[in-house]
């Protein structure tokens, strides 16, 4: 074998060893699996949820349903089949549209939001055994407002996470509303100081993410109908925002139905697919200096049928973002499509995939999530539709050797679900993007969990999470096909990472009253602690007892300096 030829063997089973082709394959199994069931007839569709309730480490499937039927909690049995929870029971019988799990007090569990269109929303809280309505005394509105969507963030960094509500107001004006999270189980109206548009916007649903990565949460709006531009909000990180529709070049005049964030390039910039009517979908590709720019024609993901749901996905577990769309046309007309799966084929290159399963993807279908029902490591998709038809549970059927792995996250400074973190992962040299939101797409919930593909890669050169705060944590050379449990604090990428600062070391670190330090200096020193706007909140000095009382600091993030005769030390340090 000459030299040139064995060369060229060697580079396709580098290739081939990294990146394994698979087919991916999906197949209905909504019934077998026990959630065969449906949500009714609703007007443009109910919401869907894939969210562990319980927290017992499976995902969990809850749906929307119309008036007069209950609401529908289905728990994983923990081997992938689902039975009707019927312990925790909110009583909601009315039109659902978005139902989300949210902890809204940090306390673990996960509390029920329920929107509806039809009567007044409602807000429970979870004691474990029982959902507890606590609507009223949360200061959240119970009138009718049409609220289709209900989207969870943290835009004022205070680790309580906060709801924008989505109010359509098809047959009379109705404002959206973003209501502040107090830390008390309360919540304030803050959407007139906050900048938020008065006016009807007939919104469906909105999304948190952060489009110019400065740490604080946007908020960018799906507005129904051509004079109803879609609305991007700048967070200026003092509790305000500002309309950079216009510059950034996200006003976009269409039938806007779903808000799906991710970064499908892995350029560490996040992106937006919205749905829209037969013109097509958008597809606006975050540039990085503030603007965006629409791709779904050159991508070939513009659908041009009635669609509503969309979820990224790594449906095969190859390394690249794939998507799923949803519609509402229930494929009795070739010329409209009832669904599509776009495989990712790299070069921002998206295809139809006619051959990936989904037999039968022909109802009337809105709202759609993706969670695993089986802890495989590879996401299934579920389906909410409309005209008295069974949900679609769409089971990842891939034959692959293709590695993954998952990623759950546990804030302590920050809200305790993580949401407005960004995790990165880096293996075989190629690096990729999640951002964790709550309440997304299309009247959805997709799961806690944060799904990555690895390819033929075994090992993760590392998993960094940037938490909301602006703290990180960073483990490496992680084993794959295994699911990451994070708290916060429990690894911290520090500042002496990237200094040459061995004097010192200090412990512990998350601490909540004193932090002990660990040094062969033999003198007394001077300390500064500084919050993470850069006041000063604490010094003094420290002698042979070597120790800092922090118990009259706040919960947070906060930068120490050690001042000695050899110079000025950082450290970076969480109190909890």
């Amino acid at each position: 074998m000459n030299k040139l030829l064995r060369f060229f063997l060697i580079i396709c089973i580098t290739i081939f060893s990294t990146k394994t082709y698979a087919q991916a394959y999906f197949e209905d199994q909504a019934t077998l699996l026990g959630v065969g069931d449906m949500c009714g007839t609703i007007y443009l569709g109910g919401g869907i949820s894939f969210c562990d309730f319980n927290d017992d480490g499976w995902d969990d499937i809850t749906i929307a349903t119309q008036s007069g039927d209950p609401l529908k909690i289905y728990k994983n049995n923990g081997d992938g089949t689902f039975s009707l929870e019927t312990t925790l029971d909110p009583s909601n019988n009315t039109q659902q549209k978005q139902v989300v799990w949210v902890d809204v007090d940090n306390d673990g569990d996960k509390d029920l939001y329920i929107a509806s269109d039809a009567s007044g929303s409602r807000l429970y809280r979870n004691d474990i055994t029982s959902l507890v309505d606590i609507t009223t005394s949360s200061g959240l509105p119970t009138n009718v407002l049409d609220t289709y969507g209900a989207s969870w963030g943290d835009f004022n960094n205070d680790s309580y996470l906060d709801v924008f509500l989505c109010n359509r107001g098809e047959f009379q004006s109705r404002q959206n509303y973003l209501y502040k999270n107090n830390g008390d189980g309360t919540f304030t109206d803050v959407s007139t100081t906050a900048g938020i548009s008065t006016g009807s916007h007939l919104s469906f649903c909105s999304a948190f993410f952060d489009y110019n990565n400065d740490g604080w949460q946007d908020i960018y709006m799906a507005n129904d109908k051509v004079n109803t531009t879609n609305i991007l909000y700048r967070n200026n990180g003092d509790e305000t925002f500002t309309d950079v529709s216009a510059a950034s070049g996200t006003n976009i005049a269409i039938d806007a139905m779903s808000v799906t964030i991710a970064d499908y390039n892995n350029d560490t910039w996040f992106d937006i697919y919205v749905t829209n009517g037969t013109d097509g979908n958008y597809f606006l590709r975050n540039n990085g200096n503030g603007t965006f720019s629409n791709i779904a024609p050159n991508t070939g993901t513009m659908f041009n049928s009635i669609a509503w749901g969309s979820v990224f996905l790594d449906a095969e577990n190859d390394g690249d973002l794939d998507l799923y769309v949803s519609g509402m046309f229930d494929g009795s007309n070739p010329s409209f499509a009832s669904a599509a799966f776009y495989t990712n084929g790299g070069s921002d290159l998206f295809t139809i995939e006619s051959s990936a399963g989904f037999v039968n993807d022909a109802r009337e279908s809105y709202s759609n999530a993706i969670g695993d029902t089986d802890n495989d490591g590879f996401p299934e998709i579920v389906v909410n539709n409309s005209g008295d038809e069974n949900i679609f549970l769409w089971k990842n059927e891939t034959t692959t050797t293709n590695n993954w792995l998952k990623v759950n996250l546990e804030g302590v400074v920050s809200n305790k679900q993580g949401i407005g973190a960004v995790i990165e992962l880096k293996s075989g040299g190629y690096s990729q993007y999640r951002y964790t939101v709550c309440g997304e797409g299309y009247l959805a919930q997709n799961s806690g969990s944060e799904f990555f593909g690895i390819a033929g890669n075994t090992l993760i050169d590392y998993v960094k999470v940037t938490w909301l705060g602006g703290a990180q944590d960073i483990f490496y050379n992680v084993t794959a096909n295994q699911t990451m449990n994070i708290l916060e604090g429990s690894s911290p990428l520090s500042i002496e990472e990237f200094e040459e600062n061995n004097s010192f070391t200090i412990y512990p670190n998350p601490a909540s009253d004193d932090i002990w330090i660990n040094t062969e200096i033999q003198e007394d020193f001077q300390y500064k602690i500084y919050d993470m706007k850069g006041l000063l909140v604490s010094k003094g000095k420290i002698d042979h007892t070597k120790y800092i009382n922090v118990s009259n600091l706040s919960t947070g993030y906060y930068h120490l300096k050690l001042i000695s005769s050899r110079g000025i030390f950082n450290k970076s340090i969480m109190l909890k």
